[in-house]
């Protein structure tokens, strides 16, 4: 039965992963490092070590990840600060019914508390997370299973009775090799063709979640929607 449900942040409750791609371009660039789109949804939610073999992988050796990324986190900073940050469609909804229906919530984030805590008191949607989760807490970040390990000791429960929300690569493995029930709700991307076989079931937005959770109830837990189903054959 699924008690729990562990969410990623960006690209699922926040409309931010935008915001990321478009800053770890600028940032590369004015380092002079040609980062296209692509290679910034190459390391969405991946840990430090993940990503700097990547970015070095793609770049060369001189690819200076913690300057590049400090800088990304100014620019994103400031941007922020002047606009705010947008929830996704459907995420308010989501998250009370998830409380109406007595699931406990988790955050499993890459972004630090404090921070993370920021952008989801300014969509209102912080006080719906029992349980927020960093990956500056835990010894491996994604796709290592830590962070969502991390989560379901803090809710109490063994990760085959959370549900995980994730919208990337990264995410969804970091979810499955903990062994939770891992949807993937597309965002930037759908990489569902390269996850199957992870995957619990995929779903359109976030109102499809709740769908999903619905079914799976009335089937004993062990069932997603058809909706979902369609989008994992496909």
């Amino acid at each position: 039965m699924i008690k729990a449900v562990i969410s990623d942040m960006d690209g699922v409750m926040l409309d931010t992963e935008k915001l990321y791609v478009r800053f770890w371009c600028e940032a590369a660039r004015s380092f002079g490092f040609p980062m296209e789109p692509r290679h910034a949804l190459g390391i969405r939610s991946l840990g430090r070590p993940f990503a700097i073999e990547k970015l070095q992988g793609w770049f060369g050796e001189s690819f200076v990840y913690d300057e590049v990324r400090d800088k990304r986190v100014e620019l994103m900073d400031a941007f922020v600060a002047e606009n705010g940050v947008e929830a996704k469609q459907g995420a308010a909804e989501l998250l009370q019914w998830l409380r109406e229906q007595d699931y406990r919530v988790a955050l499993a984030t890459a972004t630090p508390v404090e921070r993370a805590s920021r952008y989801l008191e300014q969509v209102g949607l912080l006080r719906y997370f029992d349980v927020i989760c960093s990956a500056r807490e835990v010894a491996h970040g994604k796709p290592a299973p830590d962070i969502y390990l991390l989560a379901a000791a803090r809710l109490g429960l063994p990760p085959a009775e959370c549900l995980a929300l994730e919208d990337s690569q990264n995410g969804v493995r970091s979810a499955h090799a903990a062994g939770c029930r891992t949807v993937l709700v597309p965002d930037l991307d759908n990489p569902a063709a390269e996850l199957e076989g992870l995957l619990y079931g995929v779903a359109e937005n976030l109102q499809e979640v709740k769908n999903l959770l619905k079914k799976a109830s009335h089937r004993g837990g062990s069932g997603i929607s058809e909706t979902a189903q369609k989008r994992k054959l496909d």
